[in-house]
């Protein structure tokens, strides 16, 4: 796909979506650090249930570092996976406080340091919290709809952003991941998806090869 063509898609979901944004609630950097590291593989809306009761009690580095591991386990529990969820957060919290004078880093080099922060957590934190967009975080969405509509052929989650990265300037990496996710919940669901209601299905590959 040339870039023209998938700068006018995006364009496109971006009319479609205008309030298009990060749906996990926070209010400080280490807060969505923590939201972003519970929301794998678990649902946004989900997280969002969750963290209230844990903010209102621990929201610094200092607070997580100091929680038995035990409560932490506890309280995030309904998020799944939460024994190697609550270890690393606690490893975070203890290395921010060590590393980086309890402040979470603004690099995605010094991010990737920490425990449990991948790339796709490192590219979110990045954007959301720091509004310094370094790459595009590629979800299930971004990745189901990325291969779907033609923008990349790969699988992993790396080769994908590495495709998307080619496609777009520096001014649309802000929105991609918002409207892919999105357009994804609404219409390029997963299974079943409505095509026949899609603003840009006649530049999608998936749908071309349905008619």
């Amino acid at each position: 796909m040339n870039k023209n063509k998938a700068i006018e898609i995006i364009e496109i979901l971006k009319n479609t979506y205008p309030d298009a944004k990060c749906s996990l609630d926070f209010t400080t950097p280490f807060e969505m650090l923590v939201a972003v590291v519970l929301s794998a593989q678990c649902t946004d809306e989900r997280v969002n249930k969750t963290t209230p009761s844990i903010f209102s009690k621990y929201s610094t580095p200092e607070d997580f570092a100091n929680i038995p591991l035990e409560i932490l386990e506890e309280l995030v529990h309904p998020c799944g996976f939460y024994k190697n969820k609550a270890k690393n957060i606690k490893l975070t919290a203890n290395k921010i406080l060590n590393d980086f004078n309890g402040k979470v880093p603004e690099t995605m080099e010094e991010l990737l340091t920490l425990p449990g922060v991948g790339r796709k957590t490192a590219n979110v934190i990045m954007l959301e919290a720091f509004n310094k967009p370094q790459g595009i975080a590629v979800d299930t969405h971004a990745k189901r709809l990325s291969n779907r509509i033609g923008f990349s052929k790969e699988e992993t989650p790396e080769k994908i952003e590495k495709d998307l990265l080619k496609l777009f300037p520096y001014e649309y990496l802000k929105d991609i991941n918002h409207v892919l996710i999105y357009h994804g919940r609404a219409i390029c669901t997963a299974r079943s998806p409505k095509c026949t209601n899609c603003p840009i299905k006649e530049y999608c590959n998936y749908f071309k090869s349905k008619v």
